[in-house]
């Protein structure tokens, strides 16, 4: 296989970034059909279509975001370099690649992170959303350093990592004012034939909440499933259903949601792992959150 040519690349680069070559050649001061000859002796080098035709501009190929994501991180390298070599005062960036599970809380992947924002370099950090599966086959090619999850690495999984414990949390269930007023009762006994929200199949929340509410004996009245969390408050925000989250982000859930509190319990846990492909954890940024982690107790 012939070596990357690096010219190459920084045109599919700039192309990938403008959206269509008339913008890239303007940005690199060459002609179109400059461009377009060298992305397609590019594509045909790496044996596969990078871009697809999308109207007048361009899009990316599945192969053709896998490209860029390598792209991003070699041409920032560059600037990077080119910063030293000029004895600019920088110092060295540490780059955090994460990823965050859709069953994860945004608010509590945040805190998660939030450590490796105080480390003395400069940090720049990539996160990236979706399902736990997807997230680890990325973690498996070295795209990822890190995900974060809310079940530890599954069995079946064909990939080889580890899983961290970061922290566990009990759980809190919160409904609009309106909401709240028309429910009877006190809590647990409120949530009997509420309306509730019930996070996807992919949380590992879901099986503790469901079998939570049988051994009360209580029968909600599910009115929706969600696999992202921040999707389903949006929806408890509105009013549709009751809505349960961590109670270590208790009261910003309130504040960003406009929802009451209507009652707690400690007998369900919820646990959020780091999952990376090393037993020992080496990454500054990752070892960061996992130390910070370790010292906190949550509710």
């Amino acid at each position: 296989m012939p070596a990357l040519n690096y010219k190459h690349l920084h045109y599919f680069w700039m192309v990938a970034k403008s959206g269509s070559i008339a913008r890239a050649s303007e940005q690199l001061h060459l002609t179109p059909q400059t461009i377009s000859g060298q992305l397609t002796l590019f594509e045909e080098m790496q044996g596969e279509a990078l871009f697809r035709k999308q109207g007048r501009n361009l899009e990316l190929t599945e192969a053709g975001r896998l490209v860029l994501s390598y792209a991003e991180d070699i041409f920032a390298l560059g600037r990077e370099l080119e910063e030293v070599l000029h004895h600019r005062p920088t110092a060295r960036t540490v780059q955090l690649r994460v990823g965050v599970s859709d069953a994860v809380p945004k608010t509590v992947a945040y805190q998660l992170l939030e450590p490796a924002m105080s480390l003395p370099q400069t940090l720049r950090i990539n996160c990236r959303e979706g399902k736990l599966e997807l997230l680890l086959a990325e973690l498996a090619m070295h795209k990822l350093d890190v995900v974060l999850s809310d079940s530890p690495m599954p069995v079946t999984a064909n990939v080889r990592g580890y899983s961290h414990l970061l922290a566990e949390s009990g759980i809190s269930f919160f409904a609009t004012s309106a909401l709240r007023a028309n429910l009877s009762g006190s809590f647990p006994a409120l949530l009997d034939g509420a309306p509730f929200l019930l996070p996807g199949e992919d949380a590992a929340l879901r099986g503790r909440l469901l079998q939570w509410l049988d051994q009360q004996q209580l029968h909600p009245k599910m009115t929706g499933e969600f696999d992202d969390s921040a999707l389903m408050s949006a929806f408890g925000q509105a009013g549709a259903g009751v809505f349960a989250a961590p109670t270590v982000i208790m009261d910003r859930v309130m504040r960003q949601y406009d929802v009451e509190l209507i009652g707690q319990t400690p007998e369900i846990q919820e646990q959020f792992y780091a999952i990376s492909i090393q037993r020992k954890i080496t990454h500054p940024a990752v070892l960061a959150i996992s130390e910070a982690a370790r010292s906190a107790v949550l509710p």
